[in-house]
């Protein structure tokens, strides 16, 4: 499974916990963390049921030990803690004062869980998690040439500008009656009052807060910053890329240019991955796109990779006649009809259920045990694969040629 679907699907069920209250604290979170032995937590919550006999409302007593009941009986399924840990969540989560439904929700993160804890609210205990779906390298960009410099971090596929300077070098400074070489100083020092200006703002924005820095820019200026390093030594050069323009645009062009730098940082993996399926399609290869051609290529194992966008939010509604029994379905950009005409019989086809269609999908492909990758609506690549091709699109194996 792809690394963008496992975050996909780790934020898709944080959604579906957030939502959930207790009408007292009756929630109960358990982490443990990578490494830990089962048993001890087994144990800690064996002795916390005991004193939740303690507690003095009969309901919230109740359901607290009867959730701890079917957390201690869910962690004897599993002789050793998985590889990354496991966070359990279970209680009463029914929205009915009058009716009691005990759920319990077992997840084992995409990453090494680091915390233990065992946790009784009104709400589950999700921070641990939420900090495991956010993208842990950030990358800095900064592009420069004699007059301005812009200053960015780039992080998954967010790209943040943190500092925007211009250079007075040659705005304010007329040469008048001055000697070449006393004007010339002049300039020299002012152009090194503006890296430093701009070493100062790196510190400032960068330092600390990223894996390392690609710097860009027009013509020489690029190579005398970096050589002067008016920056803190803690800050890694990764590279250095020619660009055009030292605007926010030029931070995405140094960005597009640096794959060989920041291969695995995520909008780069993205951008070639919508570069290679754009490039595909256009010129009619192996690539297709749209909900039906997709679907066909999951079903015929034509499908190489699945691409779909966060963005999509369409939902698929699930029908089934109430005369023949025929079932259908139709994808809608709101919420899905209650009935529609059945296909067969004409007669009424009921609503049996309904989904995202980014989740259909992605059902859809997992049964057939082919990848996807979740594209983001952060990247140019990302908006254009959502707007241009409607978010949901497929590298092709082969193509059966008509």
């Amino acid at each position: 499974m792809a690394d963008s679907e496992k975050m996909y699907l780790l934020k898709k069920e944080l959604r579906k916990l957030e939502a959930l209250r207790g009408s007292g604290t009756e929630l109960v979170t358990v982490y443990i963390p990578a490494g830990s032995p089962v048993h001890e937590m087994g144990n800690r919550l064996r002795e916390e049921m005991s004193q939740a006999s303690n507690i003095k409302s009969k309901s919230t007593r109740t359901n607290v030990i009867g959730a701890l009941d079917r957390i201690i009986n869910h962690l004897k399924l599993f002789k050793k803690t998985p590889e990354n840990g496991l966070a359990v969540f279970c209680g009463n989560v029914s929205d009915n004062p009058a009716k009691t439904d005990i759920e319990l929700f077992s997840l084992e993160p995409p990453e090494k869980l680091n915390i233990g804890a065992y946790r009784c609210d009104s709400k589950f205990f999700l921070e641990p998690l939420q900090g495991l779906s956010e993208v842990t390298d950030s990358y800095g960009i900064v592009v420069l040439d004699g007059r301005e410099a812009t200053i960015a971090i780039v992080r998954g596929t967010n790209i943040s500008v943190v500092k925007k300077l211009q250079s007075q070098a040659h705005a304010k400074i007329n040469k008048g009656g001055q000697s070449q070489r006393r004007y010339q100083r002049i300039i020299e020092e002012e152009i090194e009052y503006y890296y430093k200006k701009v070493g100062e703002a790196m510190d400032e924005g960068l330092l600390n807060r990223v894996k390392g820095v690609v710097v860009g820019g027009p013509g020489p200026t690029k190579e005398f910053f970096i050589k002067m390093s008016p920056f803190n030594y803690q800050i890694k050069i990764m590279g250095v890329v020619d660009t055009g323009y030292t605007d926010d645009y030029g931070v995405r062009e140094v960005l597009a240019k640096s794959e060989g730098i920041l291969l695995q940082q995520e909008a780069v993996k993205e951008k070639i991955l919508v570069d290679r399926f754009i490039k595909e399609v256009v010129s009619d290869g192996l690539a297709t796109y749209g909900d039906k051609e997709v679907r066909n290529a999951i079903l015929t194992r034509q499908a190489e990779k699945i691409l779909i966008s966060e963005g999509l939010t369409h939902k698929v509604g699930k029908y089934t006649c109430t005369q023949c029994g025929t079932t259908d379905e139709k994808v809608s950009r709101e919420k899905p009809e209650g009935s529609i005409t059945c296909k067969n019989c004409n007669g009424t086809s009921k609503i049996t259920s309904e989904e995202l269609l980014l989740d259909d999908l992605s059902n859809l492909a997992h049964q057939a045990e082919i990848p996807i990758e979740m594209i983001s609506t952060n990247t140019v690549e990302g908006n254009q694969f959502l707007t241009g091709f409607g978010g949901i699109g497929a590298l092709l194996r082969y193509k059966t040629r008509q």
